[in-house]
């Protein structure tokens, strides 16, 4: 009876046990904050669909494992300090999508920032040197007056006639000024003419517009921010109505209905990201992880669009380019 007993109290306080081993094991969700100057990061948008793709290949199961606190200024820098106070408090680590957003996490928390950015990071002082990013920032960017002088380049074999570019940026962005300065400089050594139009604020693009009217150009370059892509579609119906090519920086401005594109391969740079953001959430110091820089870059072409402008180029482009978007 008394053995009886024990199988029983034994058996019977099993389940207890279990739920005690397994409460004790279950992992803890990380949180990791997702900052944005731009538009609402939904699940579509590229940036969620990248960095998900990074986590889930290195085992995190986003939304299980792995939550994302997301924030959006959408295109109102004035937000974006609020948006990292209420990130500090939640999140182990913060991944940004412009140099503004990194700028602000840098100078008001310690959080450590994984920044995806266009913008120089040694020049504008986000970081120390690529090598060694010292503080509390890496992450993955470009090289602006390289890829500036690229697309440049791109544009005048697509178009050889063309002799004047119009250089669509934000002025009120660093970021953007020299990424801005970067593609003029680029310009003026391939002996093409600048029309500079610095837009601040949704308003400033009629402005842009009348000025390309009266002065045309043979092209457009922008140069893309929260700003400037929070207006694409006012930027591609102006092209569009003067029959004018335009060449952006990503491809997803051309799937949106912009021409041509030439920039990094995005895919790349979120699983960059995602696996700089792995190693802090496993112990490293973003100030020893070396800022990257991607590898590949892609030639986008969006055909309706070339098509809708009444425009031809030559075939050996269409060959060139890495898709062609239909």
């Amino acid at each position: 009876m008394i053995l009886r007993r024990s199988v029983i109290l034994t058996l019977g306080s099993m389940p207890l046990l279990a739920r005690g081993v397994f409460s004790q094991t279950a992992v803890k969700a990380r949180r990791v904050g997702l900052l944005s100057s731009s538009a609402p990061l939904t699940d579509s948008n590229p940036v969620v669909v990248g960095l998900t793709a990074g986590f889930s290949k290195r085992g995190y199961v986003v939304g299980s494992s792995l939550i994302f606190e997301r924030r959006a200024a959408e295109a109102q820098p004035d937000r974006l300090p609020q948006l990292v106070d209420d990130l500090e408090s939640k999140a182990e680590l913060i991944i940004t999508q412009s140099y503004a957003a990194a700028r602000v996490v840098k100078d008001r928390s310690k959080v450590p920032v994984v920044a995806i950015t266009g913008a120089d990071p040694v020049a504008l002082g986000l970081i120390d040197s690529l090598a060694h990013p010292g503080g509390n920032v890496t992450g993955v960017g470009e090289v602006a007056a390289e890829l500036s002088a690229k697309r440049l380049e791109v544009l005048r074999d697509t178009f050889p006639s063309l002799r004047k570019i119009a250089m669509l940026w934000n002025a009120d962005d660093l970021g953007m000024t020299m990424r801005y300065k970067s593609a003029e400089a680029a310009a003026r050594t391939l002996g093409f003419d600048i029309q500079p139009l610095g837009v601040r604020e949704p308003e400033d693009f009629a402005a842009a517009f009348s000025a390309m009217v009266r002065d045309r150009p043979d092209a457009i370059l922008m140069v893309t921010d929260a700003l400037t892509a929070l207006n694409r579609k006012r930027v591609f119906e102006f092209a569009a109505q003067q029959k004018l090519p335009a060449i952006y920086e990503y491809d997803f401005l051309v799937s949106d209905g912009g021409l041509m594109s030439y920039g990094p391969d995005m895919h790349e740079v979120y699983d960059r990201a995602a696996d700089l953001a792995d190693r802090i959430l496993k112990g490293a110091r973003p100030a020893d992880l070396p800022f990257e820089q991607p590898t590949h870059f892609r030639l986008v072409i969006n055909k309706k669009t070339l098509e809708s402008l009444g425009l031809t180029i030559p075939a050996a482009m269409l060959m060139r380019a890495d898709e062609v978007v239909d």
